[in-house]
């Protein structure tokens, strides 16, 4: 059964269930810009975005070759809202 890759916009939890090249990372979010139109193999597809750490800064682009049934949906973490002084 095929899986429809990520829409732009979409945040993805990214980890060894999507390709073996992130076998040894904990997983991370990523916040997709593009899928790439390229043909590849069946069931892979190139995504280009931006890698976010645990605040949901954006701290790396990346172009990421995986199997979108892998994929996990991430979550954008909530801002903590720091209280003013006085």
């Amino acid at each position: 059964m095929a899986v429809n890759p990520p829409e732009p916009g979409d945040i993805v939890f990214v980890d060894k269930s999507a390709s073996v090249q992130f076998a040894g990372a904990k997983g991370f979010n990523f916040r997709v810009v593009r899928v790439d139109e390229k043909p590849t193999y069946e069931g892979w597809a190139w995504l280009n975005g931006y890698q976010l750490n645990t605040v949901g800064d954006a701290v790396a682009k990346r172009d990421i070759f995986v199997r979108p049934e892998g994929l996990k949906p991430g979550t954008e973490p909530r801002r903590v809202r720091r209280r003013s002084a006085g």
